[in-house]
């Protein structure tokens, strides 16, 4: 099956991205992508908080949502909307940072909110504290697609093996990793940490991310890794974007994971042990 990546730079005007999306799932169409994949917060980049409650909006409302479930209907494509920044009900006011998995009828098959947040200091001047103005999810999600079952997360997700390992025990082939990693820590771990989940797995890894300097209306520019990337269930990588926006697409061969699980079954092999 021809799926296609995309590899973008949101700024913090949901309704500009959205056009831009939607252009290029339209693009990737024409190419025969019939599975699509955008990266994390896909509707909006944004340091600031002020502009995040300026422009985002509860997943009832949001634009982003309605408009690319439209596109995935009007193109029938299935679609992973990496994760968008959306408003919640929840009474400190944070934001849930959730990706979606759509159907060629436009439907939302499978929600799924990033459990890991990103609370790290990179570097002296590079400070994260994602759990200030999101509030981490609670629940491991697999999604049905007629095209096998398929485990949703979220970048900083990709430092936690065991929610990758519950996901191919419940019947994942493909894991899904949009992203907007820090050019830092991107250049260190990012190929490495991939290639770890598809090869400990047994899995098809997919990761459509941001890329580049994220054009802002407040706040400071954030800057993203970019280098999307498509690692086969031995571990190859097949595609890795480098840095500039673009559309990435490739086969997606069900066959490679049967062969690769038959080669080194170790999903078979877990065990429990007690201690240390």
């Amino acid at each position: 099956m021809k799926t296609a990546l995309l590899q973008i730079t949101s700024s913090d005007d949901p309704a500009e991205n959205l056009d831009m999306v939607r252009a290029m799932m339209v693009e990737a169409a024409d190419q025969g992508a019939q599975f699509i994949l955008t990266p994390e917060v896909t509707n909006c980049v944004s340091t600031s908080t002020t502009r995040q409650r300026e422009v985002l909006q509860h997943e009832e409302d949001d634009i982003t949502l309605a408009g690319l479930r439209e596109q995935a209907a009007a193109l029938g494509v299935w679609l992973l909307i990496g994760s968008l920044a959306i408003r919640t009900h929840d009474a400190d006011g944070r934001f849930a940072n959730r990706s979606f998995m759509i159907n060629p009828q436009g439907q939302i098959v499978a929600r799924y909110d990033k459990i890991h947040m990103f609370d790290v200091q990179v570097t002296e001047t590079e400070t994260f504290r994602e759990s200030k103005n999101y509030r981490p999810g609670e629940k491991a999600v697999v999604a049905d697609t007629d095209f096998g079952k398929v485990g949703l997360t979220i970048c900083y997700d990709i430092r936690f093996p065991h929610l990758y390992a519950a996901l191919a025990h419940a019947g994942a082939r493909i894991l899904t990793v949009p992203a907007a990693f820090s050019p830092v820590t991107g250049a260190a771990h990012w190929e490495s940490l991939l290639r770890a989940r598809a090869i400990e797995n047994g899995c098809w890894v997919l990761a459509p991310a941001q890329t580049g300097a994220h054009p802002k209306t407040r706040g400071k520019t954030r800057y993203t890794h970019g280098h999307s990337m498509v690692v086969a269930p031995w571990g190859e990588v097949l595609i890795d974007a480098a840095a500039n926006p673009g559309i990435h697409i490739f086969d997606l061969d069900d066959s490679s994971v049967t062969e690769a699980r038959r080669r080194v079954p170790s999903l078979q092999h877990v065990r429990s042990f007690d201690g240390p």
